[in-house]
Protein backbone atom coordinates (compact mmCIF):
# COMPACT_ATOMS: atom_id res chain seq x y z
CA UNK A 1 0.00 0.00 0.00
CA UNK A 2 1.85 3.65 -1.28
CA UNK A 3 1.41 6.42 0.85
CA UNK A 4 2.41 9.98 0.16
CA UNK A 5 4.25 11.87 3.08
CA UNK A 6 4.51 15.89 2.61
CA UNK A 7 6.76 16.76 5.29
CA UNK A 8 9.11 19.60 5.54
CA UNK A 9 10.61 18.25 8.75
CA UNK A 10 14.06 16.34 7.94
CA UNK A 11 13.56 14.23 11.89
CA UNK A 12 10.07 14.07 11.78
CA UNK A 13 10.06 12.74 8.32
CA UNK A 14 12.84 10.53 8.49
CA UNK A 15 10.55 9.02 11.47
CA UNK A 16 7.19 8.65 9.68
CA UNK A 17 8.91 7.10 7.18
CA UNK A 18 10.42 4.18 9.21
CA UNK A 19 7.71 3.57 11.40
CA UNK A 20 5.51 3.55 8.31
CA UNK A 21 7.77 1.56 6.67
CA UNK A 22 8.16 -1.41 9.69
CA UNK A 23 3.94 -1.52 9.24
CA UNK A 24 4.30 -2.94 5.78
CA UNK A 25 3.40 0.62 3.66
CA UNK A 26 5.50 2.07 0.46
CA UNK A 27 5.99 5.75 1.45
CA UNK A 28 6.97 8.26 -0.49
CA UNK A 29 8.47 11.69 0.81
CA UNK A 30 8.60 15.08 -0.55
CA UNK A 31 9.51 18.47 1.46
CA UNK A 32 7.33 20.82 -0.19
CA UNK A 33 4.09 21.84 -1.66
CA UNK A 34 4.87 21.71 -4.93
CA UNK A 35 6.66 18.72 -5.00
CA UNK A 36 3.69 17.33 -3.14
CA UNK A 37 1.13 18.62 -6.01
CA UNK A 38 3.65 17.46 -8.93
CA UNK A 39 3.55 13.66 -7.00
CA UNK A 40 0.08 13.61 -6.45
CA UNK A 41 -0.52 13.99 -9.97
CA UNK A 42 1.84 11.62 -11.35
CA UNK A 43 1.91 8.92 -8.92
CA UNK A 44 -1.32 6.39 -7.45
CA UNK A 45 -1.56 6.57 -3.23
CA UNK A 46 -3.48 5.45 -1.14
CA UNK A 47 -3.56 8.06 1.18
CA UNK A 48 -1.80 11.50 1.82
CA UNK A 49 -0.47 12.58 4.95
CA UNK A 50 0.13 16.44 4.97
CA UNK A 51 1.60 19.11 6.83
CA UNK A 52 0.22 22.26 6.89
CA UNK A 53 3.45 24.28 7.15
CA UNK A 54 4.73 23.46 4.05
CA UNK A 55 7.31 25.69 2.14
CA UNK A 56 6.79 27.08 -1.67
CA UNK A 57 3.12 26.02 -1.29
CA UNK A 58 1.28 25.36 2.31
CA UNK A 59 -0.23 22.43 2.65
CA UNK A 60 -3.50 24.01 2.88
CA UNK A 61 -3.32 25.18 -1.21
CA UNK A 62 -2.32 21.66 -2.17
CA UNK A 63 -5.03 20.79 0.04
CA UNK A 64 -7.43 22.78 -2.03
CA UNK A 65 -6.34 22.16 -5.29
CA UNK A 66 -6.29 18.52 -4.42
CA UNK A 67 -9.96 18.27 -3.90
CA UNK A 68 -10.58 21.15 -6.72
CA UNK A 69 -9.43 18.28 -8.92
CA UNK A 70 -12.14 16.00 -7.81
CA UNK A 71 -9.86 13.93 -5.46
CA UNK A 72 -11.08 11.77 -2.57
CA UNK A 73 -7.88 10.40 -1.57
CA UNK A 74 -8.00 10.21 2.36
CA UNK A 75 -6.05 13.29 3.37
CA UNK A 76 -4.46 13.50 7.14
CA UNK A 77 -3.26 16.96 8.13
CA UNK A 78 -0.30 16.98 10.15
CA UNK A 79 0.47 20.43 12.00
CA UNK A 80 1.59 22.26 15.20
CA UNK A 81 -1.17 24.78 14.90
CA UNK A 82 -3.64 23.54 17.64
CA UNK A 83 -6.27 25.50 17.71
CA UNK A 84 -10.16 24.92 17.10
CA UNK A 85 -10.26 27.87 13.94
CA UNK A 86 -6.98 26.21 13.11
CA UNK A 87 -8.36 22.49 13.00
CA UNK A 88 -12.35 24.06 11.50
CA UNK A 89 -10.33 25.54 8.85
CA UNK A 90 -8.26 21.80 7.80
CA UNK A 91 -11.25 20.04 8.21
CA UNK A 92 -13.35 22.42 6.18
CA UNK A 93 -10.84 22.32 3.57
CA UNK A 94 -11.05 18.68 2.49
CA UNK A 95 -8.69 17.10 5.40
CA UNK A 96 -9.97 13.85 6.40
CA UNK A 97 -8.59 13.70 9.90
CA UNK A 98 -6.19 16.12 11.80
CA UNK A 99 -3.13 15.44 13.97
CA UNK A 100 -1.85 18.22 16.03
CA UNK A 101 1.93 17.54 16.70
CA UNK A 102 3.78 16.23 18.87
CA UNK A 103 1.95 13.26 18.53
CA UNK A 104 2.63 9.43 19.34
CA UNK A 105 3.73 7.36 15.70
CA UNK A 106 0.89 4.54 17.35
CA UNK A 107 -1.78 7.19 17.02
CA UNK A 108 -0.76 8.13 13.75
CA UNK A 109 -0.86 4.42 12.81
CA UNK A 110 -4.01 3.91 13.85
CA UNK A 111 -6.18 7.07 12.34
CA UNK A 112 -4.27 6.09 9.26
CA UNK A 113 -5.87 2.44 9.19
CA UNK A 114 -8.67 3.95 10.37
CA UNK A 115 -9.12 6.70 6.84
CA UNK A 116 -7.94 3.58 4.89
CA UNK A 117 -10.70 1.28 6.14
CA UNK A 118 -13.40 4.01 5.93
CA UNK A 119 -12.14 5.33 2.30
CA UNK A 120 -12.34 1.35 1.51
CA UNK A 121 -16.22 1.10 2.92
CA UNK A 122 -15.27 -1.39 5.94
CA UNK A 123 -16.02 -0.70 9.16
CA UNK A 124 -14.41 -3.68 10.94
CA UNK A 125 -10.73 -3.64 11.41
CA UNK A 126 -10.24 -6.88 10.63
CA UNK A 127 -10.46 -8.19 7.07
CA UNK A 128 -12.19 -11.34 6.63
CA UNK A 129 -12.84 -13.43 3.54
CA UNK A 130 -14.07 -17.28 3.72
CA UNK A 131 -11.07 -18.80 5.40
CA UNK A 132 -8.81 -15.88 6.07
CA UNK A 133 -8.86 -12.99 8.46
CA UNK A 134 -6.14 -10.44 8.36
CA UNK A 135 -5.59 -8.00 11.23
CA UNK A 136 -4.04 -5.10 9.40
CA UNK A 137 -2.69 -3.14 13.17
CA UNK A 138 -1.22 -6.70 14.30
CA UNK A 139 -0.10 -8.02 10.88
CA UNK A 140 -1.47 -11.22 11.68
CA UNK A 141 -3.44 -13.31 9.13
CA UNK A 142 -5.14 -16.41 10.21
CA UNK A 143 -6.39 -19.32 8.26
CA UNK A 144 -9.13 -21.29 9.55
CA UNK A 145 -7.82 -19.72 13.50
CA UNK A 146 -4.30 -21.17 12.76
CA UNK A 147 -1.62 -18.19 12.66
CA UNK A 148 0.00 -18.14 9.20
CA UNK A 149 3.58 -16.39 9.28
CA UNK A 150 4.13 -13.96 6.09
CA UNK A 151 6.64 -11.46 5.32
CA UNK A 152 5.79 -8.04 5.71
CA UNK A 153 5.72 -7.49 1.86
CA UNK A 154 3.71 -10.93 1.36
CA UNK A 155 1.47 -8.90 3.85
CA UNK A 156 1.22 -6.30 1.46
CA UNK A 157 0.30 -7.75 -1.52
CA UNK A 158 -2.18 -9.68 0.54
CA UNK A 159 -3.79 -6.73 2.19
CA UNK A 160 -4.20 -4.29 -1.31
CA UNK A 161 -5.56 -7.90 -3.29
CA UNK A 162 -7.81 -8.46 -0.24
CA UNK A 163 -9.21 -4.79 -0.60
CA UNK A 164 -9.52 -4.72 -4.03
CA UNK A 165 -11.54 -7.82 -3.93
CA UNK A 166 -13.23 -8.86 -7.05
CA UNK A 167 -10.58 -6.54 -9.43
CA UNK A 168 -8.11 -7.57 -10.93
CA UNK A 169 -4.38 -5.77 -10.39
CA UNK A 170 -1.55 -5.64 -12.89
CA UNK A 171 1.74 -6.66 -11.81
CA UNK A 172 2.83 -2.64 -11.95
CA UNK A 173 -0.04 -1.61 -9.58
CA UNK A 174 1.61 -4.28 -7.13
CA UNK A 175 4.94 -3.59 -7.02
CA UNK A 176 3.79 0.67 -6.45
CA UNK A 177 2.25 -1.14 -3.06
CA UNK A 178 5.13 -2.91 -2.29
CA UNK A 179 8.36 0.16 -3.16
CA UNK A 180 9.21 3.65 -2.18
CA UNK A 181 11.32 5.61 -4.40
CA UNK A 182 14.65 4.72 -4.05
CA UNK A 183 13.83 1.36 -3.64
CA UNK A 184 14.96 -1.15 -5.90
CA UNK A 185 12.48 -3.81 -7.56
CA UNK A 186 13.29 -6.59 -7.79
CA UNK A 187 12.77 -8.93 -10.74
CA UNK A 188 9.71 -11.12 -11.05
CA UNK A 189 9.00 -9.82 -6.91
CA UNK A 190 5.31 -9.85 -7.36
CA UNK A 191 5.35 -13.70 -8.68
CA UNK A 192 7.11 -14.89 -5.79
CA UNK A 193 4.86 -13.10 -3.21
CA UNK A 194 2.17 -14.97 -4.99
CA UNK A 195 3.72 -17.89 -5.11
CA UNK A 196 4.22 -17.93 -1.13
CA UNK A 197 0.78 -16.97 -0.34
CA UNK A 198 -0.72 -19.51 -2.47
CA UNK A 199 1.72 -22.32 -0.81
CA UNK A 200 0.57 -20.92 2.87
CA UNK A 201 -3.21 -19.68 2.25
CA UNK A 202 -4.60 -21.97 -0.66
CA UNK A 203 -3.30 -22.34 -4.37
CA UNK A 204 -7.03 -21.43 -5.22
CA UNK A 205 -6.91 -18.11 -3.53
CA UNK A 206 -5.57 -15.61 -6.20
CA UNK A 207 -6.66 -16.19 -9.82
CA UNK A 208 -4.34 -15.45 -12.73
CA UNK A 209 -5.71 -13.02 -15.73
CA UNK A 210 -3.35 -14.04 -18.13
CA UNK A 211 -1.72 -10.64 -19.40
CA UNK A 212 -3.80 -8.35 -17.14
CA UNK A 213 -2.96 -10.11 -13.53
CA UNK A 214 -3.79 -10.76 -10.52
CA UNK A 215 -7.01 -10.96 -8.53
CA UNK A 216 -8.98 -12.38 -5.17
CA UNK A 217 -12.49 -12.97 -5.95
CA UNK A 218 -15.60 -11.67 -3.97
CA UNK A 219 -17.00 -14.28 -1.76
CA UNK A 220 -19.57 -16.21 -3.82
CA UNK A 221 -17.87 -15.53 -6.93
CA UNK A 222 -17.71 -18.47 -9.04
CA UNK A 223 -14.01 -19.07 -10.47
CA UNK A 224 -13.44 -19.34 -13.92
CA UNK A 225 -10.83 -21.13 -15.51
Amino acid sequence: MRLLLAEDDALLGDGICVTLSEAGYATDWVTDGESAESALQTGEYEALILDLGLPRKSGTEVLRHLRSRGSDIPVLILTARDTVADRVSGLDSGADDYLVKPFDMDELGARLRALLRRSGGRSNPIIEHERITVDPASHIVTLEGRRVDISPREFAVLRLLLENRGKVLSRARLEEGLYSWGDEVESNAVEVYIHHLRKKLGAELIRTIRGVGYTIDKSGDARLN
